[in-house]
């Protein structure tokens, strides 16, 4: 029998020799990056105080930077879906260490941003730059997709959910399969790699479960319709704003330095840094009984909204996470549900309403707190995504509907 009369090319071998490749490489800037991030957040929670107001300052350099040295890498995450939807020849390498140092120097300040965008952007660089060294257009969209699943499977560690994400996201309506294996492939390989370097993976096994009443279907029903709206309301939020303030402070300087200073003194007025960062805090006290206010997932949105349309870097998926597990712990506590099952299902939902993406998040979900907890978020999750209609925090999406 001919082997490669079973389906298997020699085009998709050496995807999948690339895809490993590519995991290693990927999955070690992902540990590298993600390790300093960590201490650069202890660092700041220790001296919040003192590191918080001049966070408009650290604005001024980040623009400076980009300006100076960026060109066209000021697009950031834009240039990935140009490269993926429109064709795009060249993602500039210099693209990799401006967003890595500006992401870092927004963290140290007490920006609410995110890290996503670092780890797909390293990854879609990186894929980008191996596949138009190939002979086809197809190999470089390929490649590039299974970079950006890689560093998100670097960061996060959660392989299936980080090829799924990659694939779905540069098209909505529409799964690029042949990326499939490598993605799977190249993901694996960045998440080992970067566990085995010493970045850990957030999980939680959720062991709770719900007895299915008609109250109780009512109340998830409820639960399901806020994550939707809280989701759209994010990505249409985020939208807004970045219009909005781009138009009123055409100047970037000025923008960033009178953001970054209102940002600053809501930071330090506010609980003193509770909503700065990442918002892992926030994540943690939701699944491990810490304190969480009515109003948490509420200010996370709102300073991470301004943060963003200022020009600080990082990505808005951590804050998601954020956002919907304080949100879920709230909404729980009200109705009578069990916490950190509701918890886990605003951690995915609000996840997947804000980014509009479906099969990524529920392999988070499953990845993230445990293939049993998938039959009790998938019908909250799904009916969340439904009412966020197509809003996106990615409005560079090419939406495709054709059946």
């Amino acid at each position: 029998m001919n082997f490669f009369k079973l389906g298997i090319s020699r085009v998709q071998i050496l995807y999948v020799f690339l895809a490993i490749v590519m995991g290693l490489i990927i999955g070690g800037v992902d540990a590298l990056f993600g390790r300093v991030l960590i201490y650069i957040t202890s660092f700041r929670d220790a001296h919040a105080l003192y590191l918080i107001p001049f966070l408009g300052l650290s604005g001024l350099l980040i623009v400076f930077i980009y300006r100076r040295y960026g060109k066209e890498s000021q697009k950031g995450m834009g240039l990935i879906f140009e490269a993926g939807n429109h064709g795009r020849k060249e993602i500039p390498k210099r693209l990799i260490p401006l967003i890595v140092f500006s992401t870092w120097l927004s963290h140290l300040f007490g920006a609410s941003v995110g890290r996503e965008g670092v780890a797909v952007q390293i990854g879609g660089v990186i894929g980008h730059t191996i596949g138009k060294k190939l002979s086809t257009e197809e190999a470089a969209k390929i490649l590039l997709i299974t970079g950006m699943a890689a560093g998100f499977a670097g960061l996060f560690q959660t392989p299936i959910a980080a090829s799924f994400f990659a694939i779905e996201i540069l098209m909505l309506g529409k799964i690029e399969y042949r990326a499939l294996i490598p993605a799977l492939v190249a993901s694996y390989v960045a998440s080992e790699t970067s566990h085995y370097l010493g970045l850990e993976k957030f999980s939680f096994h959720i062991s709770s479960s719900i007895q299915i009443e008609p109250v109780t279907l009512l109340k998830l029903l409820l639960v399901a319709i806020c994550f939707g709206l809280v989701g759209r309301l994010f990505a249409v939020s985020l939208a807004f704003m970045k219009a909005k303030v781009a138009k009123k402070i055409e100047n970037p300087y000025q923008r960033i330095l009178l953001l970054g200073i209102v940002l600053s003194i809501g930071l330090l007025l506010l609980h003193l840094g509770r909503y700065a960062g990442l918002g892992t805090n926030l994540i943690a006290q939701s699944f491990h009984g810490g304190p969480i206010n009515g109003y948490d997932w509420l200010l996370k949105l709102i300073f991470t909204v301004l943060s963003i349309s200022a020009g600080f870097q990082g990505g808005e998926v951590t804050p998601l996470f954020a956002i919907g597990s304080s949100l879920g712990v709230t909404l729980a506590l009200w109705l009578g549900l069990p916490v950190e099952l509701i918890a886990a299902a605003g951690y995915v939902s609000i996840f997947s309403a804000a980014t509009n993406s479906y099969f990524g998040p529920i392999f988070i979900a499953a990845e993230v707190f445990g293939f049993g907890s998938v039959q009790y978020i998938l019908p909250i999750m799904t009916i969340a995504y439904v009412i966020n209609g197509n809003a996106s925090i990615y409005a560079q999406e090419v939406l495709n509907l054709e059946m």
